[in-house]
């Protein structure tokens, strides 16, 4: 489908021009009418309303060991109360670590492969839209798509903790505060580092999209792989070697949250993600590339 001679063919084609096929508001809009879209929105804004009514029915939270792999580990719930800040910052800690992996490998993970399965890839792409175009729509679209995820958890966490705990400085389990006029550009750079973090899951969701007609198995494939990176993580006997698994800095975050921000474990958690991430890519586009298109 879309072969290069037909390419070339169209390209002289009054009014035809390959860069406005498939415009992203176009994606952008189908995408956001879907069922799935609307219902990890819908979960993702109940999680801080949940944890809300639990803290209110259990008491005051506190205990445990904050769980978690790599970096720094901090238990931001025992001060998960203190504030509308902690709260929000409690939100990213419990969810962090698979919650949001969930939505990216499901926008990503779901692409190309449940084009595939409509059968509606290769109309798609006998518009003709070229495949590279294809690709690129769907991908700043399901990155758009996560970034927004994990924007909106933060800030109905903000809100709702506001209105059950106030607003004030960012209270840390290990003594001092973080000014108030500091907390919001702190959680936004927890946000970008999340988000970073977790382009490994888009790359490998995106990347198996691409190589299977089944969008449960490019999801399921990519959430499974994360949670592999997660147990090897886990296994200390690896040593230094888990410093190359993007699991093993998953909450470097926690660096952003301290009085002195420190930029050492973020900045080498984001060189090991983004480097996985652009070689999934590239095998993304250069595998879609020369695919027999059936479906």
């Amino acid at each position: 489908m879309s072969s290069a001679p037909e390419i070339q063919a169209l390209a002289e084609a009054p009014g035809y021009h390959a860069r406005r096929t498939l415009p992203l508001r176009v994606e952008a809009m189908r995408q956001l009418r879907r069922r799935r879209t609307l219902l990890m929105g819908g979960v993702l804004a109940a999680l801080p309303f949940i944890l809300i009514i639990a803290f209110a029915i259990g008491g005051t939270p506190g205990g445990g060991d904050g769980g978690g792999g790599g970096g720094s580990r901090i238990n931001l719930m025992d001060v998960a109360t203190e504030s509308a800040a902690n709260f929000a910052a409690t939100c990213l800690f419990v969810s962090a670590g698979f919650l949001l992996v969930v939505p990216v490998a499901l926008f990503c993970g779901d692409t190309v492969a449940s084009e595939a399965s409509w059968s509606s890839l290769r109309y798609l792409l006998a518009a003709p839209v070229p495949r590279s175009r294809l690709l690129w729509s769907k991908l700043v679209v399901a990155l758009g798509f996560s970034l927004a995820a994990m924007v909106l958890l933060p800030l109905v966490a903000l809100g709702a903790g506001a209105a059950a705990y106030g607003w004030g400085p960012l209270k840390l389990p290990t003594g001092g505060a973080l000014a108030s006029s500091d907390t919001v550009p702190r959680l936004a750079l927890v946000v970008a580092f999340v988000f970073v973090s977790q382009l490994v899951t888009a790359g490998l969701a995106f990347w198996l999209s691409t190589k299977t007609d089944a969008p449960l198995g490019a999801v399921g494939g990519a959430v499974g792989l994360t949670i592999v990176g997660n147990v090897l993580d886990a296994v200390t006997a690896l040593g230094d070697w888990r410093e190359f698994l993007p699991a093993h800095w998953q909450f470097a975050w926690a660096d952003a949250l301290q009085p002195d921000l420190e930029w050492g474990g973020m900045a080498k958690g984001a060189a090991v993600s983004v480097t996985y991430a652009l070689i999934l890519f590239a095998l993304a586009f250069r595998g879609f590339s020369r695919k027999d298109i059936v479906s």
